[in-house]
This record gives C-alpha cells, structure tokens and sequence, in this order.
C-alpha cells in the first residue's frame, strides 16, 4: 500500500487511517491485535480514535507494515475542515 497516505491531524483522524488500512489489507482486529501485541480492546480504541499511547500507535502501524511520515502541513483544507466538523455533528 506504499500509495496510502493520509493526514492525521487529530486523534480521530489517526483512527480512521488505521481501520481504513486494516480494511484495505484484510486483516481482522483479532488478527492484527495478536501480531502488533496489543489487546482487541486497544485497538479498537485506537480505531474510534480514542487515546491511545504512542507506542501503541506504532507497534499497530508496523504490525500492518507502515509508519509515519512528519511534515510540515500548513493550514488545513477546506475537505478537511468540512470532514471534522461533519465528524463533529454525527457525534452529537
């Protein structure tokens, strides 16, 4: 998947790239939880973009074969402003 890339800017945003990549390569949670070392429960915590430690974080992204990439950003796109807030009204 060396073409996945997302911008993770808040902690939701990092559990949605992480259940989205878990999808794209097939892995079930169970399975990725035994391989990465971390309980379902944690990563399912993770996925809901709950905090999570950043050890965590990275154990979960190499299990899947991935890390992170740190860059400047800048502001943030008017599609990923209108995303959070989208994400902002599902939630209440």
């Amino acid at each position: 998947m060396s073409g996945m890339s997302d911008t993770i800017r808040l902690l939701h945003d990092a559990g949605s790239a992480v259940r989205k990549l878990r999808k794209v390569k097939r892995v079930p949670a169970s399975r990725l939880a035994d391989i990465s070392g971390k309980s379902r429960d944690t990563l399912h915590r993770l996925e809901r973009g709950e905090d999570v430690s950043l050890s965590t974080f990275l154990a979960v992204l190499s299990a899947l074969g991935c890390g992170i990439d740190i860059k400047e950003l800048g502001r943030p796109t008017l599609e990923e402003m209108s995303r959070r807030f989208a994400e902002e009204d599902d939630r209440e």
